[in-house]
C-alpha cells in the first residue's frame, strides 16, 4: 500500500519559515517523481514544487521561486519543502504526491498517489 505522510504545517507570521516533510512508503522512492501541491481556500489545486526522475530536474512555481526549496533524503524515503519568507498568500493545505512524471500541469503515466494534507496558515 502506497502511503505519503505529510507533516510540518502550522500557523506562522509573515516572513517566518516552515519545513514540511513527507515520508513515502509502498513504492520505490527513486523511481517516481515526487512533489508538493497546495489548495488555498476557494481556489484550485496548484503545483508548488516537484522533482522529476527522468532528468533529475527540480521545479518551482514562479510565486515561490527563491523562497521555497525542495529536497529529499533518499535513505529515509522523505521529501522536504523548506518554506522561507512566508506570505499570507501561501496559506493553503499542502499535499505531497508522487507519480510517474509531472509535466507542470498534470501527472503523466499510469500511477499517481496523494497523501493527506497539512495546513499552513500565514498571518499578516
Amino acid at each position: 500500500e502506497v502511503q505519503l505522510q505529510a507533516s510540518g504545517g502550522g500557523l506562522v507570521k509573515a516572513g517566518e519559515s516552515l519545513r514540511l516533510s513527507c515520508v513515502a512508503s509502498g513504492f520505490t522512492f527513486v523511481d517516481y517523481a515526487i512533489g508538493w501541491f497546495r489548495r488555498a481556500p476557494g481556489k484550485g489545486r496548484e503545483a508548488v514544487s516537484w522533482i522529476n526522475r527522468r532528468d533529475g530536474s527540480y521545479h518551482y512555481r514562479d510565486s515561490v521561486k527563491g523562497r521555497f526549496f525542495i529536497s529529499e533524503d533518499i535513505a529515509k524515503n522523505t521529501v522536504y519543502l523548506q518554506m522561507n519568507s512566508l506570505k499570507p498568500e501561501d496559506t493553503a493545505v499542502y499535499y505531497c504526491a508522487a507519480g510517474d512524471h509531472y509535466d507542470g500541469r498534470q501527472w503523466i503515466g499510469d500511477d499517481d498517489w496523494w497523501g493527506q494534507g497539512t495546513q499552513v496558515t500565514v498571518s499578516s
